[in-house]
């Protein structure tokens, strides 16, 4: 019983942080992937940083 109420609670926690990040493309995104350093950026938001940002 206490596992299944930590592992609920590891999951809402996951889920209230996911929902606090900015939509992909939108100009809140543009603007922390822009002060983001080089070496933490995956070539997919890299993709998507050069899809909705730059062109």
């Amino acid at each position: 019983m206490k596992s299944k109420l930590v592992l609920g609670s590891v999951f809402l926690a996951a889920l209230l942080l996911a929902g606090c990040e900015p939509e992909i493309g939108s100009e809140e995104w543009c603007a922390s992937m822009k002060e983001r350093n080089a070496e933490d950026i995956t070539a997919k938001e890299a993709a998507d940083f050069t899809k909705h940002c730059v062109f």
